[in-house]
């Protein structure tokens, strides 16, 4: 099984994407649990699952920060055209 690819990550929506954060984490709680209870027979999942909690996290931030420059944009438009407004421009 091959390490899972970001572009799969990035054609998920937000909300499909906080889903797979939740469980991914999930999967590796259980993965936890198996290790210390010795039944473990696939060690190499916890590394899957981290990469893809990683990527998973890494679109979810993205994501954010292009909304947090959108907003930000709009509001220094919003600003400008008041202040040329409010002098008479």
């Amino acid at each position: 099984m091959s390490l899972p690819k970001i572009k799969e990550a990035r054609d998920l929506s937000d909300a499909e994407i906080a889903e797979q954060i939740l469980a991914v984490k999930r999967q590796l709680m259980n993965l936890r649990l198996q290790q210390a209870t010795g039944r473990m027979e696939k060690p190499h999942l916890f590394k899957h699952a981290r990469h893809r909690l990683a990527q998973l996290m890494t679109v979810e931030r993205e994501r954010q920060i292009l909304a947090d420059l959108a907003l930000a944009q709009e509001l220094a438009t919003a600003k400008s055209e008041q202040a040329a407004s409010a002098t008479g421009g």
